[in-house]
Order: C-alpha cells, then sequence, then structure tokens
C-alpha cells in the first residue's frame, strides 16, 4: 500500500520542467495590472485642454507638471495631487483623499477638493476649494479664495471614495505661515464670482461627456460664506442626527432657508460623545444622547434676520417627526453656535 505523501512528493518531482529547475512560485500581487506613471501624470504640456474621466484615476496619486496655458480636468479622486511650476492654468481636482500641493505656480484658477491644501511660493491663484483642514499658504502672494461650487453625477461618490464629506469645508479659514507685516497675502473672491467665469468647463468632446454644473443649487458641496462679515448678528444652529435621510434633509433645509433669503455661513460634520452632547445642549442633552451612537451629527448654521424662527417654522412645518436641534431664541443662538463649532473645531484638530 503506497503512502500518500510519497505519492504527492512523486507528482511533484514529475511536474517539474527538464533540468530540474522549479517554476518561479506566483503571488496574487504578481497577477496586478501594472500601474504606468504616466497615466497619472501631466507634465511639460502648453495650449491644451487634457483631463482624466471618472474611474480612469481611481484613488491613484497624480502629478501636474510645467503645463503652460492649459486646461487640466480631473474628474476622478486621487490619493494625493501635486501641481509643480503651472503658469497660466486652469485645473479641476475631483475629490482628494489626502493633500493638493501646489509649488512655484503662478496665475492659475482652480476648483478642487481635499482634505489638506497647501501652497508654497506661488503667486495670483484663484482657488474655489472644499477642504477639510485650515488650508494653509507659504511664501505666497495674491491668493484667492472661494467655496467650491461643482457637481457631476459621479461626483458624491467620488467624495465617499476619497473618505471627505461635503459639510467640513473651511474654505475661508486661511493660515499664512509666512505674514508680512501690513500686507495680506490672501483674500476671499467676491461672494457673486461665477465659478464658471473663472473655471470653464471642458470643450473637448471626450471631457463634455460629463455633465458638469456650477450652478449653487446643484453643488455637491453646499455653498457657504465662511468668513465673511455676516449680515445680521442673529444666527441660528440646526443640528441634524445620523440617519437614512440625514444628508437629504440638510440639502432640503439649507434649499429652504436660502430660498427664504437667510444666509448659510458653515457646515460640519463630526461624532459627538454625551459628554461633547452636555456642553453643546445643556438641559437638552438627555433628548439626544440615544442618536449619538447611530453616527455623526450634521450641523448647520444660518445667519439673517429672523433666522431663528425662520428655521423653526420650517423645521415645524416640513421635517415635522424628524429629531432635530435647533436654537431656541435669538438669544441662546449665539452661544449655541459657538458652543458647538468650538467643539467641532477641537475634535477635527482645527
Amino acid at each position: 500500500m503506497g503512502c500518500f505523501f510519497s505519492n504527492r512528493r512523486k507528482a511533484e518531482k514529475e511536474s517539474q520542467p527538464e533540468g530540474g529547475e522549479e517554476r518561479p512560485k506566483q503571488y496574487s500581487w504578481d497577477q496586478r495590472e501594472k500601474v504606468n506613471p504616466k497615466d497619472y501624470m501631466f507634465s511639460g504640456l502648453k495650449d491644451e485642454t487634457v483631463g482624466r474621466l471618472p474611474g480612469q484615476v481611481a484613488g491613484q496619486q497624480f502629478l501636474i507638471q510645467d503645463c503652460e496655458n492649459c486646461n487640466i480636468y480631473i474628474f476622478d479622486h486621487s490619493a494625493t495631487i501635486t501641481i509643480d511650476d503651472c503658469t497660466n492654468c486652469v485645473i479641476f481636482l475631483g475629490p482628494v483623499k489626502g493633500s493638493v500641493f501646489f509649488r512655484n505656480c503662478r496665475d492659475c484658477k482652480c476648483t478642487l477638493a481635499c482634505q489638506q491644501f497647501r501652497v508654497r511660493d506661488c503667486r495670483k491663484l484663484e482657488v474655489f476649494l472644499c477642504c477639510a483642514t485650515q488650508p494653509i499658504i507659504e511664501s505666497s502672494t495674491n491668493i484667492k479664495f472661494g467655496c467650491f461650487q461643482w457637481y457631476y453625477p459621479e461626483l458624491a461618490f467620488q467624495f465617499k471614495d476619497a473618505g471627505l464629506s461635503i459639510f467640513n469645508n473651511t474654505w475661508s479659514n486661511i493660515h499664512d505661515f509666512t505674514p508680512v507685516s501690513g500686507e495680506l497675502n490672501w483674500s476671499l473672491l467676491p461672494e457673486n464670482a461665477v465659478v464658471q467665469d473663472h473655471v470653464p468647463l471642458p470643450t473637448t468632446e471626450e471631457l463634455k461627456a460629463v455633465r458638469v454644473s456650477t450652478e449653487a443649487n446643484r453643488s455637491i458641496v453646499p455653498v457657504s460664506r465662511g468668513q465673511r462679515q455676516k449680515n445680521s448678528d442673529e444666527s441660528c444652529l440646526v443640528v441634524l442626527f445620523a440617519g437614512d435621510y440625514t444628508i437629504a434633509n440638510a440639502r432640503k433645509l439649507i434649499d429652504e432657508m436660502v430660498g427664504k433669503g437667510f444666509f448659510l455661513v458653515q457646515t460640519k460634520e463630526v461624532s459627538m460623545k454625551a459628554e461633547d452632547a452636555q456642553r453643546v445642549f445643556g438641559e437638552k442633552a438627555p433628548d439626544f444622547l440615544p442618536l449619538l451612537n447611530k453616527g455623526p451629527v450634521i450641523a448647520l448654521e444660518f445667519n439673517g434676520d429672523g433666522a431663528v424662527e425662520g428655521c423653526q417654522l420650517i423645521v415645524n412645518e416640513i421635517f415635522n417627526g424628524t429629531k432635530m436641534f435647533v436654537s431656541e431664541s435669538k438669544e441662546t443662538a449665539s452661544g449655541d453656535v459657538d458652543s458647538f463649532y468650538n467643539f467641532a473645531d477641537i475634535q477635527m484638530g482645527i
């Protein structure tokens, strides 16, 4: 009677090629499609319109360098993007999981979304930005910022793939590492700036297939006023708790409030603990504690005379039955806003 293991060794020996050399082992990573760095780079271009369609970058790193008078559109999410030595270019970048870094660029106009944004040794940039952390400029002048305002059908999914929240946008909270006494190296673009006048839509047939809109009411990222001067002393805080329709409810509330003439100042999506709720919601905290375990909350700050009453009316009429925190009065609203956003900024390290 034969031995199983001896038979197996015999079979393995017979399967070896002549000459006694064993076939190299095949591993799963050997089967992966090889990445060509040139597919994730635009370099040395002049007077061209180029881009990548949804699905063509798929979370890889990307490099843009030494381009002049070019229109560049990355309609996909990526890991990080570096832009070096570019002049007079129009650039759109889909959601970037990590950092976007501009170095030694001038006269460029951009729309982009990222986790971290940094500019060094640049001048005359216009940036419509969505950034989860505080944007940083260094050794740069005449950098102008506006709020990200862009839509195409795949963009919401790309934000998720990049791990970015459309509600975490500190686009106007700029930190200048190299300030000059008596000068301001950065400013905010006019509130009525038309995005398409700065970052026009692509004109090539291939890129026109991406159905882009730059209308404010269609923007994936809510268009906020950020740190612009407030029009009124009255603000209102609304906090929505995690559920199946939280994002849709937040968008609906924004549309209703903006439609009635109020201004969206800022938004935030962040996880809360019981002690955070106690600090922000005060005596109402026990009502909301069971909801905190369901996921992050979304907070919205609205501004304008009558914002508190206007918001309460909309919430009662449209969202009756949906649990939300809404500032009770004009007198308490300012404290509500300060308490929540101070907590949220600390939580997010801003």
